[in-house]
C-alpha cells in the first residue's frame, strides 16, 4: 500500500538534505522529521486534538514548511497570509474557529491581537531553534482532514475547502512523478508546492520571492 497520510511520508528518514534556506545550513530529512514530531508533541501538550484547527501565520521559509507538516500530523492546518490586515484575521479566525495560533517569536502581527481578543492561545516558533521529538502515537488516518483553505471569494463569501491526507499524499506523488524528481534535484517553490515537494525527498531551497515558481 502506498503513502496515504502526511505522517507516512516520514517513514524512512535519511541524512540527505531536505530543505535549503539562504543563510542557514541544510536541514536533513532526519532533522526535518524530528522537528515535525516536536511540533506534534507541543500541540498535544497544549490539548490540541486531531480534529482541531490550528491557524498558522508565518512568513515564507523553513518554519512555515515544518509547521504545516507538524500541524497536519497532529490536527487540521489552517495557513493564513501573514500580510492580512486585522479585519481579515478577525474574519478568518471567526470562520475557522482555531484551537490555537502559531506565530513566529518576535514578529509583530495583528493576528496576535485578534487571537487574544478571541481567546485563542498562541504558540511561538523561534526560527532555527526548533527542537527534535520522537514519533508519537495516534497519527491521522487517510480520510482525516489535513489542510483547510478559503476560496478567493471574488463573487461571494469565501468558503472553506478541506483537503484530506489522502488528497495531499496523492498530490505529492503526482508532482514527484510528473517532474521526475530525484534526490539530486533542487526546487524553488511557492508555499503549497513547497509543502508537497518535501515528500518526494527532493532537496528544497526556500525562497521569500513570490515570483519564483518551479525552477527545477
Amino acid at each position: 500500500m502506498g503513502i496515504e497520510t502526511v505522517a507516512e511520508l516520514f517513514r524512512t528518514p535519511s541524512d540527505a538534505p531536505a530543505i535549503h534556506a539562504f543563510g542557514r545550513p541544510p536541514l536533513s530529512h532526519s532533522q526535518l522529521v524530528g522537528q515535525v514530531w516536536s511540533i506534534v508533541e507541543r500541540l498535544r501538550s497544549a490539548g490540541v486534538s486531531r480534529t482541531d484547527r490550528v491557524a498558522v501565520v508565518l512568513p515564507n521559509g523553513p518554519e512555515m514548511a515544518i509547521a504545516f507538516l507538524g500541524v497536519a500530523c497532529a490536527a487540521v492546518c489552517a495557513p493564513l497570509n501573514p500580510g492580512y490586515r486585522r479585519s481579515e484575521f478577525t474574519f478568518y479566525f471567526e470562520d475557522h474557529r482555531p484551537r490555537l495560533l502559531i506565530v513566529q517569536k518576535g514578529l509583530d502581527s495583528p493576528a496576535r491581537a485578534v487571537s487574544t481578543e478571541l481567546g485563542i492561545p498562541i504558540l511561538e516558533l523561534t526560527p532555527g531553534l526548533l527542537s527534535e521529538g520522537c514519533a508519537p502515537a495516534g497519527l491521522p488516518q487517510p480520510g482525516d482532514i489535513a489542510l483547510v483553505l478559503h476560496t478567493s471569494g471574488t463573487t461571494s463569501r469565501p468558503k472553506i475547502v478541506p483537503l484530506s491526507h489522502a488528497n495531499l499524499s496523492a498530490s505529492a506523488r503526482n508532482i514527484g512523478r510528473t517532474l521526475a524528481l530525484t534526490p539530486q534535484d533542487r526546487c524553488l517553490n511557492d508555499l503549497l508546492r513547497r509543502l508537497l515537494v518535501i515528500s518526494s525527498k527532493t532537496r528544497l531551497p526556500c525562497t521569500q520571492n513570490p515570483e519564483v515558481r518551479w525552477l527545477v
